[in-house]
């Protein structure tokens, strides 16, 4: 009865092992996106680095957007020149920028062709905010139905 007990238990610990995938490009810099966001909102709720996230832009980071590689490298450039010296030696500021540095790392060298950009809206990165670009044929759908 245990044996069979352990071998149904090695049998599920396999399948459960074969659903795993190794991390593609795509999955990495998404995931990093969003460790970065939730560094970044830790940062402005944090009393020790509140002051240090007055001068960080806003960012809202999208790896479907094609305009993130951009702002990426200009928020990267405000991380690594701060103006403050206690703020660039805040533990959570140095992850920051590592964190960063490794999404735009991976965005433009690792994954330079294999990542697809769905828009190009660089203000939804500042605000967060999409906003829908139609092509032309579907807008001269929208004007025709009017």
């Amino acid at each position: 009865m245990r044996l069979g007990l352990a071998a149904l238990a090695c049998f599920f610990s396999f399948v459960w092992l074969s659903e795993c995938a190794p991390p593609t490009c795509y999955s990495r810099a998404l995931g990093l996106s969003k460790e970065v966001m939730s560094l970044l909102d830790k940062i402005h709720t944090f009393h020790l680095t509140i002051t240090c996230a007055k001068i960080l832009p806003t960012i809202f980071l999208d790896v479907h957007n094609s305009c993130v590689t951009t702002k990426l490298r200009d928020f990267l450039y405000v991380v690594l020149n701060h103006p403050d010296k206690y703020c660039r030696e805040r533990p959570r500021m140095v992850l920051l920028k590592r964190k960063v540095q490794n999404l735009h790392t991976i965005i433009t060298r690792v994954c330079y062709r294999d990542l697809v950009f769905f828009t190009d809206d660089c203000e939804a990165i500042d605000t967060g905010y999409s906003s829908p670009h139609y092509a032309e044929d579907r807008l001269q759908l929208l004007q025709e139905e009017r």
